[in-house]
C-alpha cells in the first residue's frame, strides 16, 4: 500500500471551524430543502390547474385538441403519483427514525 501525501490532502481539504461550516451548511440545507418542496409542490399544482382547465375547456365544447388535454391530464396523474409515493417514503423514512432505540 502506497504511503498517503498529507500535503495534497490538506491542500484539497483545508481545515476550517467545523462547527460554523455544519451550522451554516445545515441551515442552508434547510432553506433548499425547503424551497425545492415548495418549488416542487407548486409545480405538481400548476400542472393539474392546466390540465383542469383543458378538460373544462373540452367539457364546454371549446375548439381544444384531444391529444393535448390527455397528454395534460395524463402528466398531472404522473406528477401526482410521483408525488404520493415521495411522501410515502419520506414518512416511512421518519417513522422508521422513530423506531431507532438511542
Amino acid at each position: 500500500m502506497a504511503p498517503i501525501n498529507l500535503s495534497s490532502v490538506s491542500q484539497a481539504l483545508p481545515l476550517t471551524n467545523t462547527s460554523t461550516v455544519a451550522k451554516s451548511s445545515v441551515a442552508d440545507t434547510q432553506k433548499s430543502f425547503a424551497s425545492f418542496l415548495k418549488e416542487s409542490i407548486n409545480n405538481v399544482n400548476e400542472a393539474q390547474n392546466a390540465s383542469d382547465v383543458l378538460t373544462n375547456k373540452l367539457a364546454k365544447g371549446e375548439d381544444v385538441d384531444l391529444s393535448q388535454v390527455m397528454i395534460t391530464s395524463q402528466k398531472a396523474s404522473i406528477t401526482l403519483q410521483a408525488t404520493m409515493e415521495i411522501r410515502n417514503k419520506a414518512v416511512e423514512a421518519y417513522q422508521e427514525m422513530m423506531r431507532m432505540s438511542v
